[in-house]
């Protein structure tokens, strides 16, 4: 079972790493602007923000792990706490002007920097109580495909979690090249749309707490709208 365990994660895998989320942004802004080893960093504590949501989900009873996840103060408190970030980042923004040597700044990151970049990967997806309803979904439908068998759970979680952390080195080497063509006004703007981003993913949490119904029946049309094409014999 392992190969086909294996085999079946790496889709899942390639499907996560395209997520369209704050993280997906934030992650190729980092990769532009403060290099390769720095998004690195901040991917891995995405991914132990995933692991720590994946553990919860696994360890967790069905029952208890759905009433939280659709907890409305949770999904307020989240939301609150990721808008915050979004408009403080927005508002402490200045149109700065790098020094000649910044690229090779980039190469000279101190740890304690680096470790903060990995903080700030794990809370930008830790306070999105949405992830935790991700991985409760993935065990719900994959676990009893896989007999909720602990190492062939384990076998196909590592593989999608490997595969797009792979993929996102791809999209970091990706994003690093354009580091070259990142101008002080550029990187200024890149910057502060990535803000805006976060504050409007922050809002759509914050209207998934306070209209759970209203948001339930939104999700559900555009659901209806895309064409299920998904095979019932698989």
């Amino acid at each position: 079972f392992m190969l086909q365990d294996i085999f079946a994660g790496i889709p899942l895998g390639f499907f996560l790493a395209f997520l369209l989320g704050p993280v997906f942004f934030v992650l190729l802004e980092t990769a532009a602007i403060k290099g390769f080893r720095a998004a690195v960093f901040f991917d891995i504590g995405v991914i132990i923000a995933d692991i720590f949501f994946l553990s919860i989900a696994y360890l967790g009873t069905s029952k208890l792990l759905n009433s939280i996840k659709d907890d409305p103060a949770l999904f307020i408190f989240g939301g609150c706490i990721m808008a915050t970030y979004g408009v403080i980042t927005f508002v402490k923004e200045k149109k700065a002007i790098p020094h000649p040597d910044e690229e090779e700044g980039i190469r000279k990151l101190k740890k304690s920097a680096l470790f903060q970049l990995a903080i700030k990967g794990f809370l930008l997806n830790f306070v999105n109580i949405g992830v935790l309803g991700f991985w409760l979904g993935l065990i719900i439908i994959f676990g009893p495909q896989l007999e909720m068998d602990p190492e062939r759970l384990l076998v196909f979680f590592t593989t999608v979690i490997a595969t797009y952390f792979v993929i996102d080195l791809l999209k970091i080497l990706l994003a690093k090249r354009l580091n070259h063509k990142l101008t002080p006004t550029r990187i200024y703007r890149l910057k502060r749309g990535i803000s805006v981003v976060i504050v409007i993913f922050g809002l759509v949490l914050v209207s998934r707490g306070i209209f759970p119904s209203e948001m339930e029946q939104l999700e559900n049309r555009v659901e209806n709208v895309i064409p299920n094409n998904d095979n019932d014999d698989l």
